[in-house]
């Protein structure tokens, strides 16, 4: 970590009246109102992202800083965002629910998930990290989620939590342990954003995939995550999504339901009713998605790929491929091929 960013963030780590925000954000026209309560508490709508100095903030990803020893009332955005404590620690309530975050930890709230952050203290330093619908290609991502297009299972997670109808209620608590990769890459983003020119934009896009990739990483490795929505019923989406990322090749509804302890009906249904595709076109999706990448980077067989990724008919691989990528596996790795050269 660059000293000056460390500079900054502990110059920015300052007390902060919720009343007097208010204040300050209507005299600039910004009227900021109840919309519901939670418990006889009020929540507030934030759909704008704001500097430490109270400054309107577009970016598609912006960082800020939770001010130290204040109270954050129940609220909720229309944008995903990320929390990090660097010092310290935090806890956020999501809605009746504590999550405590160590340092290093990384919470990812939904759109539109109401919270609340109870008082840090005077030398805790903890990030909120916003990403907008056009952060990472996200647009992108939602859009080859609806199109059954090529998408990896753990791509779909950020999709899911920046659409409305999905990432209400939702969040993916994090605890790494104090990963080194993690931290330095979370550290990188912060860096790039407070010392920015004319490339730091795209880079900071990529280093927060960069990140998720790596918290996915953490996650087969049974680093614990916690994924849930308001009912304490549901299930948990995150290590439902990562169990057909892992054992997509010879995987089946009955032997992942028993694996989970649910019924074959119900973890069918809950998938559909989660992420809008069912259970055998989410393993097609990750099938097609690694056939996709042993095409580009291997010169195995087809007929070899076909079998490696679970379908011992090379014919069905071949109708399942163009159905889901609309060309052909031998028209797909030339042209993979040809954007490389």
């Amino acid at each position: 970590m660059d000293k000056s960013t460390l500079d900054i963030l502990r110059t920015n780590n300052s007390p902060r009246s919720f009343s007097s925000v208010l204040d300050r954000l209507e005299k600039e026209g910004q009227v900021i109102t109840p919309t519901v309560n939670v418990n006889g508490e009020s929540v507030y709508q934030f759909f704008d992202t704001y500097s430490e100095s109270l400054q309107l903030n577009n970016n598609s990803i912006s960082i800020s800083e939770q001010p130290v020893e204040s109270d954050i009332p129940y609220h909720y955005h229309n944008y995903v965002e990320m929390m990090v404590p660097l010092r310290g620690g935090c806890t956020v309530i999501m809605k009746n629910k504590p999550i405590h975050l160590k340092q290093d930890d990384v919470l990812i709230i939904g759109n539109h998930s109401i919270h609340k952050v109870d008082p840090i203290g005077p030398d805790d330093i903890v990030v909120n990290i916003s990403l907008r619908d056009t952060a990472f290609s996200l647009n992108e991502l939602n859009a080859l989620l609806q199109n059954n297009s090529h998408t990896n299972i753990s791509g779909m997670l950020f999709s899911l939590l920046s659409d409305k109808n999905y990432g209400e209620g939702r969040y993916s608590f994090f605890k790494t342990n104090h990963n080194k990769k993690i931290s330095e890459t979370i550290w990188e983003i912060i860096d790039e954003y407070y010392h920015p020119d004319s490339q730091s934009e795209q880079i900071i896009r990529l280093e927060v995939m960069v990140l998720f990739s790596r918290l996915i990483r953490e996650a087969y490795n049974n680093v614990d995550i916690d994924w849930k929505g308001d009912d304490k019923k549901t299930a948990n989406l995150l290590s439902l999504l990562l169990y057909i990322e892992k054992n997509y090749s010879d995987i089946t509804l009955d032997k992942m339901a028993k694996d989970f302890g649910y019924n074959s009906n119900y973890l069918s249904s809950f998938l559909k009713k989660a992420t809008g595709l069912t259970f055998i076109k989410l393993v097609h999706l990750q099938r097609i998605n690694v056939a996709a990448e042993y095409l580009t980077y291997t010169e195995a067989p087809i007929e070899k790929i076909s079998f490696k990724v679970g379908y011992e008919n090379p014919s069905y691989f071949y109708k399942i491929f163009k159905n889901t990528l609309n060309v052909s596996p031998d028209i797909y790795r030339k042209k993979a091929r040809s954007n490389a050269q």
